[in-house]
Formats: C-alpha cells, structure tokens, sequence
C-alpha cells in the first residue's frame, strides 16, 4: 500500500483503491519492501498512518539481518524499528494492528531461529508494549513469527507463550506444507 492519499504514483496502490475493491488488511514494513524499496522508518509511520485512516488491519512486520543479530544488537535494531513507527500510536490504534517479527537471517536462507530465539525476542517485543502502553494493550496484541515455519518447526515455534501464530511465506505454495503447518497450530 502506498502512503499519498492520491497522485501520480504509477504502480502503487492507496488506502482507498484497496478499500474501494474490498481489501481489508495489508501488510507494511516486510524485509522485502525495506531493501528493495528503500521503505524506512518515515515511509512506514506514513503508511501506517494511512492504513489506520482508512479502517484498515495491518499487520507490521520488521526484524533484524544476521550481522544484527550476531553482533548482539538484535534486540535493539527491533527496537528501533518499532518506536520509530507503531509504538508511537496511541493505545486505541493497537486494536487494528498485528505485529510480525520476521528475522531477516532466517528467510529463505535455510536457517530459522530456534523457538527459544523466536520466544526469546517475542517477550521483548510484549515488554516494549506493556512498558509503552500497559498490560492490558500488550496481552491483546497478537504478535505472529515470519521466519521460514515448516511443517517439521511449526509446532514447537507455536507451543511458545508468547508466539501467537505464524507470517508464513513460501511454505504456504504447497498445499501440503501449509496444512501440516495449520495443523501444527
């Protein structure tokens, strides 16, 4: 979803196209949009903001890259991602919001964070959002994992206290997969 309102924009969509063919919900902030559309954190309080105008869901991902996470600043390029954008909306705004932590390392690379490592940050992530906006905001908030779920991972990343389900990408193409993973769930 492109952030204007309307203009010259050619091959981007607004808010209000995606309503106006009954669109509901849009995800913002995905890996891919960031690096191979330069998506930064202005860009996406912009959409964000246009998504929530125009009564839309959305689900807002963001996450870290290998060198983030092996130098140990994982936690904090999350969260930064995350008080640059959502966590400066007012409480009533995270009834429209489903946050989706994909970490960038283990996307289509073959590598997937344990389910110790996708707990591990998913915690942190519902601290940042019970020390922003409480208790009762950070318990409502679903908050979804996006890095690579498998059949053979989705049931042990899903048993975690604070994954409330899954962002799944190429998994879901095969029919086979996507239903071992629902059924994981």
């Amino acid at each position: 979803m492109h952030q204007a309102k309307n203009g010259a924009f050619t091959g981007e969509i607004s808010a209000a196209m995606l309503n106006d063919v009954g669109v509901k919900s849009v995800i913002l902030g995905h890996s891919e949009r960031r690096t191979y559309f330069g998506e930064d954190d202005q860009i996406l309080t912009e959409k964000v903001a246009s998504a929530l105008e125009n009564n839309l869901e959305i689900i807002f991902c963001f996450g870290e890259l290998l060198e983030d996470r092996k130098s140990g600043n994982h936690f904090k390029v999350v969260e930064s991602q995350l008080k640059n954008t959502v966590l400066s909306l007012n409480a009533a705004s995270w009834e429209h919001i489903v946050l989706a932590y994909e970490p960038v390392w283990a996307i289509g690379t073959g590598e997937t964070a344990s389910p110790e490592q996708a707990q591990e940050m998913h915690a942190y992530i519902r601290s940042l959002l019970v020390s922003t906006y409480g208790i009762s905001v950070a318990e409502n908030v679903s908050i979804l994992y996006g890095g690579s779920v498998k059949p053979t991972n989705a049931k042990e990343i899903f048993s975690k206290e604070d994954v409330d389900g899954g962002l799944i990408g190429g998994a879901s193409l095969k029919a086979t997969d996507f239903t071992g993973i629902i059924t994981a769930f």
